[in-house]
């Protein structure tokens, strides 16, 4: 007998406009299993089943493999889930749309030049092969997007602190007209969107970022009209910048990702004119503390994150780090915390982090969720110690 508010599989897949066998496909491969199941093997389907197969088409259509698939969709339809990922299948839309103009463009040059000179240019052939292999790095992109609003989300939702992280620091910053600054690792731009009202008129502002995508992302934040700003992509390593060029520089929450975090401070020295400031972010070790323990109270054998970042760069170690480089270094801490009533966001977030998470959670999502909901029962307190060094040439 049918349940009230569920389709049978032929239902479901005529609503989608995919076959059965599809179905019963997704069903087998772990990708999109039905919500109820009678004694007798009928499977049927809910709403928000359909809205996670509309995701998983998608997907799909974007070229994505199903064991992609399957890593991108573990969270369920939940609302929260679903604003989020429509945002981010926007975004690889996008990315999509200005990768498939460049090969159009590749195409069309290398097409000429053989029309014109009768002969194969096989440098313009190579770069037109690596221009459509840049398939293989639209699942990082979006996971890497993905992780990012998760984190942001959480905070922006939740904060108990009414002014934001980044009109925070945006007060911090030494600048007035005529300054040039330079953002190393500006990801998607959040820092100058949230604050596009307060800028001066007479500045430039140079974002950078080693993944291409995420400048693609700050272009379109901050639009390609704005005269003020110019892109360019670059490992921090090595900035391409002769000595004294910025009167500013700025690293959110980047010297503890970097391989030498000694030899990017050098590099920042040098280009900073003299009275010039860096102005960068990082945790403390009890940042975000109780999420760690949430997730090991469920299963010890998870960890959020393999690398403790604040022990290569944190509140408790970077003056020590910063002033070999810098005449003066000034911590200044952002005084906030979260109280999370709702588990979705939460889980968000725990999926977000770098660690093993995933293989533990997979098969026991809907047990997560519960503990989890009962968890932020009255609110769930977790403590937030991050904040910026100034530091002075």
């Amino acid at each position: 007998m049918k349940k009230s508010g569920y389709y049978s599989s032929g239902e479901f897949a005529r609503m989608a406009h995919v076959t059965l066998r599809t179905i019963r496909y997704y069903d087998k491969q772990n990708i999109l299993k039905p919500s109820f199941v009678t004694e007798a093997g009928a499977r049927f389907y809910t709403d928000e089943d359909f809205a996670r197969l509309q995701q998983i088409l998608l997907l799909k259509y974007l070229g994505f493999s199903l064991d992609d698939i399957r890593e991108m969709t573990i969270a369920d339809s939940d609302y929260h889930f679903m604003v989020d990922s429509l945002k981010l299948q926007l975004k690889l839309v996008q990315d999509k749309i200005e990768q498939m103009q460049l090969v159009e463009k590749a195409i069309r040059d290398t097409t000429e030049v053989i029309q014109e000179e009768h002969t194969v240019d096989w440098s313009r052939m190579l770069n037109l092969i690596h221009l459509t292999g840049m398939e293989k790095s639209l699942k990082n992109q979006y996971q890497d997007a993905s992780n990012i609003s998760a984190r942001i989300n959480l905070h922006s939702l939740y904060a108990k602190n009414q002014k934001g992280w980044f009109p925070w620091i945006f007060e911090q910053l030494p600048f007035g007209d005529n300054s040039r600054i330079l953002e190393v690792g500006c990801g998607d731009g959040a820092l100058w969107r949230e604050n596009e009202k307060e800028l001066p008129g007479k500045i430039e502002v140079i974002l950078s970022d080693v993944s291409a995508g995420m400048l693609r992302d700050a272009r379109r934040t901050m639009g390609s009209k704005d005269k003020r700003f110019s892109y360019q992509s670059f490992d921090c390593h090595k900035i391409p910048y002769p000595d004294q060029s910025f009167d500013l520089v700025i690293a959110n929450h980047v010297l503890f990702y970097c391989e030498d975090i000694e030899k990017v401070c050098q590099e920042i020295y040098r280009v900073l004119k003299p009275g010039g400031v860096f102005v960068c972010s990082t945790y403390g070790s009890r940042h975000m503390k109780e999420v760690s323990d949430l997730v090991q109270g469920f299963d010890e054998r998870i960890v959020l994150s393999a690398d403790k970042l604040y022990e290569r760069f944190g509140k408790e170690n970077g003056a020590d780090i910063l002033e070999k480089y810098f005449q003066s270094v000034e911590w200044r801490e952002y005084e906030d915390s979260l109280v999370v009533p709702d588990p979705e966001p939460l889980i968000s977030y725990v999926l977000s982090c770098h660690g093993n998470q995933a293989q533990y959670l997979v098969e026991r999502y809907n047990e997560f969720r519960g503990y989890v909901r009962k968890k932020t029962v009255g609110g769930f307190q977790i403590t937030k110690e991050a904040g910026i060094f100034l530091c002075a040439k």
